[in-house]
């Protein structure tokens, strides 16, 4: 089922060079057109199981959270597709070709995967670092408009406090888009939302090596 939702690219040395370089590799068009309908109902289907968080986090330098998420637990007992197209293993193969590693799923399951929906005014996931290497995001849900919000911002191989020295880049996604993301060695967050009746749907798939599974910070206990 996963490759009837995937269009994979073919891995380029270049795929690998940029992600080395920017810690960041765009993947337009990720998604089959017949695969994404498919992905959409899905995600919506599970919304109602999602949770409201409004905060800040501390240990992230007071950054603020207020987003609607459901964490991987309950994707996988409520939804075999994303399960699956979490495990395909060409899915697999590509990550961890273009990161020049094997690439293997995370164990932990509320991490493994999850759900993360900014839908109100203001909605916005701050800046983070994240446990693991590898974030896998696919765009269910976007604004046209990159003067929306809802931006991917991001500072390869840098701390939270490069997010406010205008060192940051900034990526517009479409729905059926995805990136790749060494999100552990790049700060990154995402813009607020700039008006009413926008929404910005992803999934966010975490992959890591088969040595590194140990979780550093408890950031999924303070958001599912």
């Amino acid at each position: 089922m996963a490759m009837a939702v995937l269009c994979l690219p073919d891995f380029t040395p270049d795929l690998r060079a940029r992600l080395a370089a920017d810690c960041y590799v765009p993947l337009p068009r990720l998604m089959y057109p017949d695969g994404l309908p498919a992905l959409q109902d899905e995600v919506r289907r599970l919304e109602k199981l999602a949770v409201r968080r409004d905060f800040t986090m501390a240990s992230m330098g007071h950054s603020p959270r207020h987003m609607t998420t459901l964490g991987g637990n309950l994707i996988a007992q409520e939804s075999e597709l994303i399960t699956s197209v979490y495990r395909d293993s060409q899915l697999i193969r590509l990550v961890g070709a273009i990161a020049g590693w094997e690439a293997v799923e995370v164990r932990d399951p509320l991490e493994r995967h999850v759900i993360n929906i900014l839908h109100q005014q203001g909605d916005t996931h701050g800046a983070h670092t994240d446990d693991y290497p590898l974030a896998l995001v696919l765009f269910t849900e976007a604004p046209d408009d990159p003067a929306d919000g809802g931006l991917l911002e991001h500072v390869p191989h840098a701390g939270l406090d490069a997010l406010t020295t205008g060192a940051a880049r900034s990526a517009h996604h479409r729905p059926g888009d995805g990136y790749l993301l060494r999100s552990d060695l790049s700060a990154h967050r995402v813009t607020p939302l700039r008006r009413s009746g926008l929404r910005r749907t992803v999934l966010n798939f975490a992959y890591t090596t088969p040595d590194r599974q140990a979780a550093i910070t408890p950031s999924a206990s303070e958001l599912y």
